[in-house]
C-alpha cells in the first residue's frame, strides 16, 4: 500500500527536506544539459474545477437515471471520457436503475449531454492552488513544461490564458485530441513526450487521479501524485501507484522538491 509521503504531516527541517530529495527515485538526466519536463494535469492538480465537474456529473445523474453519486465514485473515474464515466456509473449502480428505462448506453449519453450543459452553465473560471503559479513561473527555463487535460481546447484555453499566460507551457493538450482515449489510455501523454521531444526517462507527471497514474506508467514516465482538494487517500492508489511515485497533500508539498529536480538540468 502507498505510504503518505511523511512531508504532508508537518512543516519539516531543511535538512529532512534535502534528504527526502536526494533518495527518491525521482527521474534524472542521463548527461549534462538534457532537457526535463514537468507534464502536469490540470482539473484537480493546476487548478480547484473538479468539486464543479462532480456537481454537475451528480446533478446530471440524479436527474436523468434517478442516482445519487458519491463523491469517492466520481474521483476514482475521473479522467475517463465524460459518456465513459457516465457508462461506468450505471453499470455500478444497474441495481438502482428501474426497469423499463432506456438501455444504458442511451442513458449515458443523455447523462453526458447534460452533465456538459451543467456545468457550462456555471460560467466558472476557476481559480489555481496555491503555489501553482509561483511553481510553474519559477521553475528554470531548461524545465519544459507541459499541461495534459480530457477537458475540452475552450475549456483548457481560457484557464490557461485567465491564470498563467499562453506562453506558460510549451505543450498543451485536450481531450479534444484524443476524444475517446481517456485514461487509463497513455496516449496523451505520449503525445506530450513527443511534442516535447524529452524521452519518457527525463520526464515527470503531476496527477491527482488513479487512472492518471496509470496512464503516466503506460507512457513510462514516474508519477508523483499531490491530493489538493481531492477526497481520496494514499490507499485509493493502491493499485496504480508504484514504487517510486509518491503522494502528496497538495502541490505546495512538492513544489520545492520539483523546483530541485528541474534545477538539476541546468548542472
Amino acid at each position: 500500500m502507498p505510504r503518505l509521503n511523511p512531508m504532508i504531516k508537518s512543516k519539516i527541517p531543511l535538512s529532512w527536506s534535502m534528504h527526502i530529495y536526494t533518495h527518491i527515485a525521482w527521474p534524472c538526466c542521463h548527461a549534462l544539459g538534457v532537457m526535463k519536463a514537468i507534464i502536469f494535469d490540470m482539473d484537480g492538480v493546476l487548478v480547484d474545477t473538479m468539486p464543479s465537474h462532480f456537481q454537475a456529473m451528480r446533478t446530471a445523474v440524479a436527474e436523468i437515471a434517478e442516482i445519487d453519486l458519491k463523491e469517492r465514485t466520481f474521483y476514482m473515474l475521473e479522467g475517463m471520457p465524460v459518456m465513459e464515466m457516465a457508462r461506468k456509473i450505471l453499470d455500478l449502480e444497474a441495481n438502482k436503475i428501474r426497469k423499463g428505462v432506456l438501455n444504458l448506453s442511451t442513458l449515458a449519453e443523455k447523462i453526458s449531454m447534460r452533465k456538459k450543459e451543467i456545468f457550462m452553465q456555471m460560467k466558472k473560471i476557476p481559480e489555481p492552488f496555491s503555489g501553482v503559479r509561483e511553481l510553474i513561473f519559477e521553475c528554470p527555463r531548461t524545465c519544459l513544461k507541459a499541461v495534459v487535460t480530457g477537458s475540452s481546447k475552450q475549456e483548457l484555453d481560457t484557464i490557461i490564458e485567465n491564470n498563467f499566460g499562453s506562453n506558460a507551457f510549451t505543450v498543451a493538450i485536450n481531450g479534444d485530441e484524443f476524444e475517446g482515449k481517456g485514461k487509463p489510455d497513455p496516449a496523451a501523454y505520449l503525445a506530450a513526450l513527443s511534442r516535447l521531444g524529452v524521452p519518457s526517462t527525463n520526464a515527470l507527471v503531476v496527477e491527482n487521479a488513479p487512472l492518471g497514474v496509470q496512464a503516466a506508467r503506460r507512457a513510462g514516465v514516474k508519477c508523483i501524485v499531490v491530493l489538493n482538494s481531492s477526497p481520496l487517500s494514499a490507499s485509493d492508489f493502491s493499485e496504480s501507484i508504484e514504487n517510486e511515485s509518491y503522494i502528496f497533500k497538495d502541490i505546495g508539498a512538492v513544489s520545492g522538491l520539483l523546483k530541485k529536480w528541474c534545477a538539476a538540468a541546468e548542472s
